[in-house]
């Protein structure tokens, strides 16, 4: 049982959620997010907190900074692309139960205040950027952190954003990489 109210984007969300958590559950109907939708997401934030899980795409994530903008204090969850796709189709309902488990009990907060944890020159130092296999180690901190994949400046203002402290980012590159080198290995 998931506390919080989970907002999705449409009805066949709505039945991958059910099938993985007992939840309550809104859905926006995807950009059709109106006055009436985002005062029920306030209303459910006051009353239980919101946890807003969208698809891993661009409108996915036009629809998670609509939601962001106007509602405070939300938690974020996110699926990877890899695990959210089913025959050329994107979304959250194509995900396992197991996934979308995995992705409410790793979701983030939005700090409030401005944080610089990170920089730029960390993403080079760690290779999530400028190498051949950046974007794929970007998907798969992403998914270690629960923070989603992204572009290498999404993913910079994510770290920040979210919260994550350097010794969640040390032990998640080292897991990575780990996974990376007995791929190496393996070849």
């Amino acid at each position: 049982m998931i506390k919080e109210v989970i907002v999705v984007e449409g009805r066949d969300d709505i039945t991958a959620v059910k099938r993985a958590v007992d939840a309550q559950l809104i859905a926006v109907g995807g950009f059709g997010i109106n006055k009436k939708i985002i005062d029920k997401i306030k209303e459910a934030q006051k009353r239980q907190g919101v946890i807003v899980l969208t698809d891993p795409d661009f409108a996915g994530n036009k629809i998670r900074q609509i939601i962001s903008k106007r509602v405070k204090g939300i938690k974020h969850a996110y699926i990877s692309q890899k695990d959210g796709i089913k025959n050329g189709d994107i979304g959250v309902e194509n995900a396992s139960p197991e996934t979308i488990i995995k992705a409410l009990k790793n979701a983030k907060y939005e700090v409030k205040e401005k944080r610089e944890e990170f920089e730029i020159s960390d993403m080079v130092f760690f290779g999530l950027t400028g190498k051949s296999n950046s974007k794929a180690k970007r998907d798969m901190m992403g998914k270690e952190l629960g923070i989603g994949y992204c572009n290498t400046s999404q993913f910079l203002n994510r770290l920040n954003d979210y919260g994550i402290t350097k010794e969640e980012f040390k032990k998640a590159i080292s897991k990575v990489n780990n996974i990376i080198d007995k791929e190496k290995y393996n070849e």
